[in-house]
């Protein structure tokens, strides 16, 4: 009986430890994983725009003070997000049949990403 007890005291008093490593271990590799992708994809900018189609997401984002419209493949973003994108290959006036719409240019990104950095 003893023993039942005293690993289930071990099991309780030791839980901290244990979340607090691995929280530590979390926050460590989630740095890491930012700087990386900070350097793989060199671009960023704010959502101020953003359209969803089957297979594109179009996203105009603002740098500074001037506005670029991005298509990447399908991504998760919303207005106000930070998004991090790589070069790209931009395309002068663009006709989306999909929306109907043209844009006078596009970059055509490989990979965009919702950042958590600030603007």
């Amino acid at each position: 009986m003893r023993t039942i007890a005293a690993l289930f005291a071990l099991t309780v008093f030791s839980a901290p430890v244990f979340a607090g490593t691995t929280s530590d271990h979390s926050q460590q590799a989630s740095g890491k994983m930012m700087v990386a992708a900070s350097s793989q994809l060199p671009n960023k900018g704010k959502a101020v725009e953003v359209i969803d189609t089957g297979m594109y997401t179009y996203i105009q984002v603002s740098q500074g003070n001037k506005n670029v419209w991005l298509a990447a493949p399908t991504v998760a973003v919303k207005k106000g997000d930070i998004v991090r994108f790589d070069d790209g290959a931009p395309m002068a006036n663009f006709h989306s049949k999909t929306l109907n719409r043209d844009f006078p240019e596009i970059f055509f990104v490989g990979k965009a990403v919702v950042s958590n950095e600030k603007e």
